[in-house]
């Protein structure tokens, strides 16, 4: 079966507890700690005990790679990676989700290949690398802003991420995505969007990405990685909204995460 797991990004900005008590309370099967500016997510022994409290196993590990954690765990791309897997590691956590280089970056990027190759043969830990997008100052026109580019399954990567959100930005069909890249799909971040400029990150199903349509493929093909709801919910007022969004995300998930029927709907 596969996992329905959450997100700590999901509940930002409160902290990684509370993502492990979100997710014990709702019935996810899983966390995803996204390393960031929470002291608490850069603390492996602090998420080993939130997870053996909770009963919540770690299901993956979000290397500390966005504009805002650039200097989370130093500013040398590399380390950053090795920690991250060892944390993975020392969680029993199986993946390691990391974004592509910036542009700026260029010698992390000229071996990041290689690179990323290098590290799961020597922690034997998975690098699951994600799906991003041209940054668009409108619709129209967009800038490549990573190397050596910004969809996974242009490249010999063993491992990767689909985002649904990332998706929407970059006008990518996700199940023409997911077809691309076979078995190598690892690991799910399930969100939905507009289609907009913005990374929305909407509950799945408000978007207009078929996140139900998706699921159903992925359910049907053989998937063996996690499905983790990653969603924004800073818009929410007060707990019970987040809560409630959270809640509809992971009942979206059960819903659609099934074999795919003829009569089913898009």
């Amino acid at each position: 079966m596969t996992r329905i797991g959450l997100s700590s990004s999901s509940v930002y900005p409160e902290s990684t507890a509370h993502a492990f008590t979100y997710a014990a309370s709702l019935g996810y099967d899983a966390v995803e700690v996204m390393v960031g500016i929470d002291a608490l997510s850069q603390q492996t022994s602090a998420v080993a005990q939130l997870a053996e409290h909770h009963g919540i196993p770690v299901c993956a590990v979000h290397a500390p790679c966005l504009l805002f954690t650039q200097r989370v765990w130093g500013t040398e791309p590399w380390g950053k990676l090795q920690r991250s897997a060892e944390m993975a590691a020392a969680v029993g956590a199986e993946v390691v989700v990391v974004h592509p280089p910036f542009r700026w970056q260029k010698e992390y990027a000229r071996d990041f290949v290689d690179g990323i190759a290098a590290l799961e043969n020597s922690t034997g830990i998975r690098f699951a690398v994600e799906n991003m997008y041209p940054w668009r100052a409108t619709r129209k026109r967009g800038a490549e802003m990573y190397l050596p580019g910004w969809d996974p399954s242009e490249e010999p990567y063993e491992n990767t991420t689909i985002d649904l959100s990332h998706a929407a930005i970059a006008g990518s069909d996700v199940v023409e995505m997911a077809e691309r890249l076979g078995d190598r799909l690892r690991h799910v971040h399930l969100t939905d969007g507009s289609g907009s400029a913005k990374d929305e990150h909407l509950v799945p199903g408000r978007g207009a990405m078929g996140a139900a349509r998706f699921l159903r493929h992925v359910a049907s093909s053989g998937f063996e990685g996690d499905v983790v709801v990653e969603i924004n919910t800073r818009r929410c007022s007060t707990r019970e909204e987040r809560e409630a969004d959270l809640r509809e995300s992971l009942e979206f998930a059960r819903e659609h995460l099934v074999v795919a029927t003829p009569d089913a709907g898009s």
